[in-house]
């Protein structure tokens, strides 16, 4: 049995009890499943199967080891953000050659780290860097693969925060300029030119913005191309939507219908890194009902997960499932699902109509793979969860609970 579904009442992960694991192991507790995992990677290839093609996993949306080694052991790629995610990556089993750079703020020090570690291709996002980059790369004795991403000023329709594509975002460098910039770095010694990236933004649901956005770069590399650049990939960046709500979403099948008609008589191969779309539906987060609490016009049900666990519905106001896992048939009721910590925003969910629960039961928030864990905090001191990987029927501990040496021990006294 694959992913998370629910038998005689009861929500199970891969035919694994979920009220054992909290049980067992505690609340708030994140589980993921790792056939849900592998089934979306594995929609990714065949979807693109077509062309040339690698997927190279966002590690900001998850960066748990036990994830990065499941996807490195497919093929898959990795699309990093900093030096921490570069070791986080290769610590999994990524090749270097496997690995690409990307971000707005690349230290001297990261810069220096992936070019020592010989990583594939560097996302660009400025002139300045690629002049920073060839520099470096000199000194090392070493040529930097660069990919320049390009900012074609596509509204994505998603929430403003995730929104990387447009003119006032901080990424990437006007797409009217990528011509007249890359003449000028190909010149300089230490780096040569593989392609072009954009990224538009996160949670994009609109296949038409990305079908855009593979129109606008299709057309920059193939003026490239007859300006004589010896362009080997064009990278379309991730950023395909969860519905979180229920129902399928946009599928990689879908995206390919849109894109591959634009890319493939390039020639080149295709790069997309997908982070939410690859791990958000496996997750499920575990907490634990404190109290309910009843006032003249709310009512509220204290968990105890709170926004330290969980920020993306404090954060972006955003939308997850929650249920009891054990099945109720008590009437539901609206109520607030708020966490422990001493802030109005720490929420889980307002106005959602849930069953009558009760101190003791246990609760599922769903599809938390994705910005979840990898958000968490210690705010108000408290522990980041524990972490379960269920993979065939069998769920193993692949993070412990953090306790408070833990959360000290970089003190220094």
């Amino acid at each position: 049995m694959s992913g998370i579904k629910r038998r005689r009442g009861l929500l199970e992960c891969e035919g694994v009890s979920l009220e054992g694991l909290a049980t067992e192991h505690g609340t708030p507790l994140y589980v993921y499943s790792a056939a849900e995992i592998l089934d979306s990677y594995e929609a990714y290839d065949r979807a693109f199967a077509t062309l040339p093609h690698r997927i190279c996993y966002a590690l900001k949306a998850n960066s748990s080891g036990a994830l990065l080694r499941l996807l490195a052991s497919r093929g898959a790629g990795a699309d990093i953000v900093s030096g921490g995610e570069l070791l986080a990556a290769l610590r999994a089993g990524f090749p270097p050659q496997r690995v690409v750079f990307s971000g707005v703020g690349k230290t001297e020090a990261e810069i220096r780290l992936g070019l020592e570690h010989g990583i594939g291709e560097w996302n660009a996002e400025s002139e300045d860097e690629i002049e920073r980059l060839a520099g470096a790369a000199r000194v090392a004795g070493r040529t930097a693969r660069v990919t320049l991403r390009v900012n074609p000023d596509i509204d994505p329709r998603s929430h403003p925060y995730v929104s990387t594509g447009l003119h006032e975002n901080k990424f990437g460098v006007e797409i009217g300029r990528a011509v007249e910039i890359l003449e000028r770095a190909r010149r300089l010694a230490g780096i040569s030119i593989a392609g072009v990236q954009c990224h538009i933004g996160s949670q994009v649901a609109d296949l038409e913005a990305l079908e855009q956005a593979a129109r606008a770069l299709a057309a920059l590399s193939r003026e490239l191309i007859q300006r004589g650049f010896a362009l080997e990939t064009i990278d379309l960046g991730g950023g395909l939507a969860v519905a979180y709500e229920g129902g399928p979403g946009p599928t990689p099948a879908d995206l390919a219908a849109r894109v591959v008609p634009s890319v493939a008589p390039l020639g080149l191969m295709l790069l997309l890194e997908p982070g939410r779309s690859l791990v958000a539906r496996a997750g499920i987060l575990l907490t634990r009902v404190l109290y309910v609490k009843q006032n003249t016009r709310k009512r509220f049900v204290i968990v105890d997960a709170g926004m330290n666990d969980l920020l993306r519905p404090s954060l972006y106001d955003a939308f997850h499932r929650i249920e009891p896992v054990r099945e109720r048939a008590a009437p539901a009721r609206l109520v607030d699902v708020v966490g422990p910590v001493c802030e109005t925003g720490d929420f889980l969910a307002r106005d959602r109509r849930l069953p009558e629960v009760e101190p003791g039961d246990v609760l599922a928030v769903r599809d938390v793979g994705a910005y979840a864990f990898s958000m968490a905090s210690n705010y108000n001191l408290r522990p980041r969860p524990a972490e379960v990987l269920v993979e065939a029927g069998r769920a193993r501990l692949v993070r412990r609970r953090e306790g408070f040496e833990d959360l000290v021990r970089t003190e220094v006294v």
